[in-house]
């Protein structure tokens, strides 16, 4: 059983954050379960690298002194599997906007997807999406893109180790990727079905390890708070 002083020390906490969470609301609900378990007026907590609400699964919540640890475990390598939806695309590279071109995929071979696959490997440049949190001119992008102001983003180099198609069942088509920091796979998604001659969207996203840390050790927000309570 962990006690106040192992939090204060600082905790390493694995979250398989669910469907439609912030990864801000998933640092909440463990910040307000740690404080009122140990009566504390703080603590200091938060997250090694965000999660999109659309998107589930390995979120690495770091307390007390171990949130020192945080840029550390942000620049290890990251492997998500998901889905993308060919035929055509949306403002958000995913399900947050609705689809605003469709195009044609009557082209697209289980052999095209396979090779197309293949360019995407290694040191790529890649222009993140509109609707992300990165700041320009003190704005994040998001906000800037639902006021509806064009926006310049400038490409930025990032790694894809591996890329792997797991499964094509058209319109979709099921992957895994290990990549770099830095690395949106919305914009993976959205380049894959350019470089098709058609269009893509990201519609499912599970991150599954990070560095040396795997989903399968993680828990729901929820369990954690329920657990730490009723000990």
């Amino acid at each position: 059983m962990k006690t106040k002083e192992d939090f204060l020390n600082g905790q390493i906490l694995l979250i398989d954050k669910p469907l439609e969470w912030s990864s801000f609301q998933a640092v909440n609900a463990l910040k307000w379960a740690i404080r009122k378990k140990f009566d504390l007026k703080k603590i200091k907590i938060g997250h090694a690298g965000t999660l999109d609400p659309l998107a589930t699964g390995l979120l690495i919540i770091c307390t007390g002194k171990f949130t020192k640890k945080i840029p550390e475990l942000q620049g290890q390598v990251k492997e998500y599997i998901g889905t993308f939806s060919l035929g055509a695309t949306t403002p958000s590279y995913d399900l947050e906007t609705d689809i605003d071109q469709s195009f044609s995929i009557d082209h697209i071979t289980e052999e095209l997807i396979q090779t197309t696959a293949q360019q995407f490997l290694g040191t790529i440049e890649q222009i993140p999406p509109v609707f992300s949190a990165l700041k320009k001119d003190g704005k994040r992008l998001y906000e800037l893109a639902r006021e509806g102001k064009k926006v310049e983003i400038k490409p930025r180099s990032i790694q894809i180790l591996e890329f792997e198609i797991t499964q094509i069942k058209l319109p979709h088509i099921g992957f895994r990727v290990v990549c770099s920091k830095g690395t949106y796979i919305r914009s993976l998604a959205h380049d894959f079905g350019k470089a098709l001659q058609s269009g893509a969207y990201l519609s499912g996203l599970r991150r599954t390890k990070i560095g040396d840390f795997n989903v399968v050790n993680a828990v729901d927000p929820l369990d954690f708070k329920e657990n730490l309570l009723v000990q």
